[in-house]
Order: structure tokens, then sequence, then C-alpha cells
């Protein structure tokens, strides 16, 4: 997650500065999202078919391929339509490794630490993509320049990939002699009519991220109104992800303890609305203060990972086809890509950024609703 994470917070001024649109860079990294929607959906039903191994392996390749294409020909000749095919196919690359992985983990993991397990999960995706990743680039860029930062990332895979498909011996007995693959992979899609509380988990999955995405698009212009300067941002919005990777896990643990859905609802879904609005009006009410606004974004980061126990929730409502319940849930964690920033773009015209921000909470309130129906079987996990 860290070779994905390399150019998160730089690719697009670099491209503007270097003769690009805005209009141009916004549609590559639409159709950037895009195929991460696609490719997290198939990841699931992929992994549960031929097995994580494969559908990680091809990730991997795909991701390869992308970034050789993207900085090889796209950057290197400043070719539009090279760097928008060969971005579309990178985008593919990550969920297919990173989700299948968790297909792996919700199978093999024990009922009783399955929080836990998925916990360590969003600690080490978020950790490489938002902080590390970011950190990573701040540094290569200075000493390698923007082309060889993004060749490194190869590297980076490549290392990721070494541990979780060489030295990761553990076997996965795939479906695919218990019926047909196109079986499976229509489960992906039919799993919503035999199993609804999957869809609403994947409802619920697309609220949990659709603000982060939808912050960075009208937050720092707002925030530079209240006296609040670029790097000043920055090392908020870099705080608020070291917060989160730290209560990814523990909230992987009060999930176990205290159960999924009440963590989701409550830590999660109210949390997230109450600090949405407090980290937005937080420059207003404190005069300004940097800490103010540090401590209230912190907040919200750290509830934001509340609902983490959701990847734990979400396949325990289904005995098979658990790869299925978690391509719906994958495909909740891609969508928001594209689903944040359209929300500001239809809304912050007329009803303002104030506007968006209680949209936005009210999403949150809206899944702390929905997930009160997402009840799994008796059984399965006494105090959920």
């Amino acid at each position: 997650m860290m070779g994905d994470g390399v150019e998160q917070g730089w690719l697009s001024p670099y491209l503007i500065e270097h003769g690009m649109s805005i209009e141009q860079s916004s549609l590559l990294f639409t159709v950037y999202g895009i195929t991460i929607a696609i490719s997290s959906w198939f990841s699931g039903v992929l992994a549960e078919s031929y097995g994580p191994r494969k559908a990680m392996a091809m990730g991997l390749l795909l991701y390869i391929i992308g970034t050789i294409g993207f900085v090889g020909m796209g950057m290197a000749k400043l070719d539009y339509t090279s760097m928008l095919f060969f971005y579309a196919i990178r985008g593919f690359g990550y969920p297919l490794f990173a989700y299948s992985f968790m297909v792996w983990i919700t199978y093999k993991a024990p009922q009783d630490i399955l929080g836990r397990a998925v916990g360590w999960f969003w600690f080490v995706f978020t950790g490489g993509l938002n902080v590390l990743g970011a950190y990573y680039s701040s540094w290569a860029l200075e000493r390698w320049g923007y082309e060889n930062t993004l060749w490194s990332s190869i590297l980076w895979v490549l290392v990721g990939a070494f541990f979780a498909l060489v030295l990761n011996r553990d076997k996965f007995e795939t479906k695919a002699s218990k019926g047909s693959k196109m079986q499976e992979l229509s489960n992906g899609l039919t799993i919503v009519k035999k199993e609804p509380k999957v869809l609403i988990g994947g409802i619920v999955r697309v609220i949990n991220t659709t603000a982060q995405f939808a912050f960075p698009v009208f937050l720092p212009m707002y925030m530079a109104e209240h006296g609040f300067d670029t790097k000043e941002w920055l090392q908020i919005w870099g705080t608020i992800f070291t917060s989160n990777i730290i209560f990814n896990l523990i909230f992987g643990f009060v999930g176990d303890r205290l159960g999924w859905q009440n963590t989701i609802m409550w830590f999660g879904g109210v949390g997230c609305a109450i600090t949405t609005v407090l980290f937005y009006y937080s420059p207003v009410w404190f005069g300004g203060s940097y800490w103010a606004v540090m401590a209230a974004g912190i907040a919200w980061g750290a509830l934001l990972a509340g609902y983490v126990p959701l990847s734990a929730l979400v396949p325990s409502l289904v005995k098979e086809d658990k790869g299925a319940a978690m391509a719906i849930l994958n495909l909740g964690a891609g969508l928001p890509v594209f689903v944040g920033p359209a929300i500001v773009g239809l809304l912050i015209s007329t009803i303002g950024s104030a506007g968006v921000i209680w949209v936005l909470a009210g999403l949150y309130l809206v899944s702390a609703v929905l997930t009160k129906f997402i009840t799994i079987p008796k059984g399965v996990e006494s105090h959920n």
C-alpha cells in the first residue's frame, strides 16, 4: 500500500504544472476511481473462485504494467491518452491485491478475534496508503525527482508481494470444484438478493469514507480563509490518518468486546457525525486555533476507525459465499473515491461548504440507523 500511496499528495498539481488542465486531471482521477471500484468488487469473487493468491498475483501484475506504461510512456512524453489508459490499468491493481487478502483473512481468522484481525488489516492498509506513502514521497521527491519516485513504487509493491505470496505458506481451498466459476462471479451480485443485509453493509461502507474523499476537495480553501496555510493543512490531514491507523487497531479490539454492531453505530456513525461538524466549525469556535482544529481532526480520524468491525460483521452474515459478501463490501470501499467529490461538486454551489458538512454529518447518522438492521445469525457471535 505504501507503493500505491506515493503519488497521492502531488500527482495532480504536478500534471497541471506540466500543461494538463484541471478538467483533464479530474478525468484522470475519475477513471482511476472507477477502475478501483470495479476491481474492488471483483476482488471478493475472484479470491473465492480462483484463490486469493492468484487474485493477488493478478493485481500485482496489473499494477506493475500500469505503472510502467504510466511513467514510461505517459509522464515521460506527457502523452495524455497513455496516461489515461495506463493509470486506469494501475487502478485495478491494489484492490485485487489488498481486498483479496482481506477475503483470506475473513475465512481463516477465528470468529472471536476477527474484529482484531481486520483491525490489523486496516492498520497496515491506511498506514501504507495515507501515511507512510506520503512521508516517503516527501523524502524521495527531493532526492530522486517525480518520475523516479513513481518508478520506486514498483520496488515497494514487490516487497509486499514477497511477504504475502512467497513467505506466506497458508493454503486456501477454493470453491471452484464445487460449482462453475461463472456461478461464483454471479454470486457477487445475487448475494444482495439472497441476503439483503449484505447490501445494507455495502451502503454503510460507502458512507464510511465518503467524507474522507470529499474533505480534500473544499476544506483546504475553507481552512485558508481562516488563516491556515497549505503546510499547516497537510500537517493536520497527515495527523488525522496517523490517529486513524492507531484506532483501526483499537476499534478492532473494542468491536470484539462491545459488539461489532454497537461499535459501528455509536463510535462510527454517531461519533463521526458529531466530529465532522466539530472539525468544520472549530476554526470559528476557537478563534483559528491550530491545536483546536488539530484536536478536532484527530477525533474525527479516530472515530472513522469505528467502522472497522464492518469488515468482520458483513462476511459473518453468510456461512458460505463470504467472498461474494466481501465483494459488495469492497465495492463500498471503492465507490467513495468519486462519490465524495461528486457530492461536493453537486451541492457546494447551492448550499455552500457548511451545507455540505451537514449533509456528510447526516449521512453518518443514516449509516448508524442502517447498521441497526445488520443483525447476524444467532450463534455466530454471541455479543454482536
